[in-house]
């Protein structure tokens, strides 16, 4: 049972606060010594074999980590990071925001109904959660809270459209899951992207229903005076077909099968900075701002990735992973068992730990269980994926929350904001559940 309190202590530290990487680390150190001890110890063995024992648990960490290093997959992580980081600072959430606001104005909810549209588009040129809500936040909620929003459903669409760079590729946690899994990454954005683009159908039927039964919460807003539609649509093109462009070349050159999402992921470094050049916002110091923040987030992940592989490590020699596997092995309904059971699992921890500690360390746990129980595993790293995605929205340390209350106005409370994304969780759900109870309409063979 050494490892299941090892985990649960892990839980523990990071909810207090502990960073992520050293926790995982040091909690497998320690625990690594504790097992070690009950090994050898209890059974005559002397202190020099506890030792020789610990320090055996621990002697392919360097292949390990040499693995990491060498890793073609996880190399196009610091390239698509840097691509959304130059597009965010030459501010072309501003740019979108601005222009889309204006064509659907008119529209009964269609200030949200933008903000949805551009919150898909950023999530598929930029892919940088935080970049985005905070671009929304600072730009799309004051002008709905102006035009009589509702605050609660101006928060939550923010929220949930920030999030969905977790999904629509070229997404972060689909390159990690596609590491996790040992599945190609072109095949994994593939499987992603229909999930992705009904969730942006969701949201925007949600908007639509809701503004007609309270018209209250999401009226239409007047075009300005001396504004031709015609002018206001050739803006939002000017504004949309470039980063449409840079899209269609990343995402394109994956699917054809042209380039590898590496390759493709250094084709959308360049294609930024092209288009930063493009809007006059390209500089020697957008460069170094864009690599530095680049250098920050990709040393976070690939720490976090060292300490994760210590835990578990020290998690499977424990055998904590044997009996977390004939526990879920012996569920009710063995396959739809595991499969509801798993959801739960990485939902709940989504209310408390990052994506990238779940992929790593919970997600490895689960895996051979889904393999032995005959499970796809593009289908299930579907599901997975958007379910980390939820983990953003969930109050109450759900990333977009914080995000956005740091830059709203003072009038709007954070109970605002937990209640606004409520029903966007809820949506986020029944997209999942429909994954699973219909995997044939998404093209998944289950």
């Amino acid at each position: 049972m050494i490892g299941i309190v090892m985990f649960l202590a892990a839980l523990l530290l990071l909810v207090i606060g502990f960073p992520v990487a050293f926790t995982f680390g040091a909690v497998a150190l320690y625990f690594g010594l504790g097992a070690a001890y009950i090994e050898i110890v209890p059974d005559g063995g002397t202190m020099l074999e506890w030792w020789d024992e610990f320090l055996s648990m621990f002697s392919m960490m360097p292949f390990r980590i040499y693995s990491i290093m060498t890793n073609k997959i996880l190399m196009a992580v610091p390239l698509f990071i840097f691509m959304g980081i130059v597009l965010q600072k030459s501010e072309l959430a501003e740019r979108l925001l601005q222009s889309m606001g204006t064509l659907f104005g008119k529209v009964r909810g269609g200030l949200a109904i933008s903000t949805v549209l551009i919150g898909a588009l950023l999530a598929a040129s930029t892919g940088v959660v935080g970049a985005s809500v905070v671009a929304m936040g600072v730009i799309s909620l004051p002008i709905m809270l102006r035009n009589n929003y509702d605050s609660k459903l101006s928060c939550g669409t923010i929220c949930a459209s920030g999030t969905l760079g977790q999904i629509i590729p070229p997404s972060i946690v689909l390159i990690v899951l596609a590491d996790v899994f040992q599945l190609p990454v072109g095949d994994l954005f593939r499987a992603a992207l229909m999930p992705g683009l009904v969730l942006v159908g969701v949201y925007v039927l949600y908007i639509l229903t809701i503004s007609y039964i309270k018209p209250e919460v999401a009226p239409s807003v007047k075009r300005a005076e001396g504004v031709s539609y015609s002018a206001n649509l050739k803006t939002a093109l000017i504004a949309i077909i470039p980063p449409l462009t840079l899209i269609v070349l990343v995402l394109g050159s994956i699917f054809a099968g042209i380039a590898t999402p590496t390759e493709s992921a250094s084709l959308g470094a360049l294609g930024s900075m092209i288009l930063a050049a493009m809007y006059k916002k390209l500089s020697i110091s957008l460069i170094k701002e864009a690599s530095l923040e680049t250098v920050k987030t990709t040393a976070m992940v690939f720490a976090i990735l060292v300490g994760a592989t210590a835990f578990s490590m020290v998690f499977t020699y424990s055998g904590a992973d044997e009996i977390v596997e004939q526990f879920m092995t012996n569920l009710p309904g063995q396959k739809w068992g595991f499969i509801i059971s798993a959801m739960l699992i990485i939902m709940f921890l989504g209310f408390f730990i990052d994506f990238i500690e779940i992929s790593y360390i919970v997600v490895p746990i689960l895996l051979p269980i889904a393999q032995t129980i005959g499970i796809d595993p593009l289908w299930f790293a579907i599901l997975i994926a958007l379910n980390l995605q939820t983990s953003f929205l969930t109050p109450p340390f759900g990333f977009s929350l914080f995000y956005l209350k740091g830059v709203a106005p003072p009038q709007i409370k954070t109970t605002d904001i937990y209640r606004g994304v409520v029903p966007f969780i809820l949506l986020q759900m029944l997209v999942l559940a429909s994954i699973v109870i219909f995997p044939q309409l998404y093209g998944f063979k289950v």
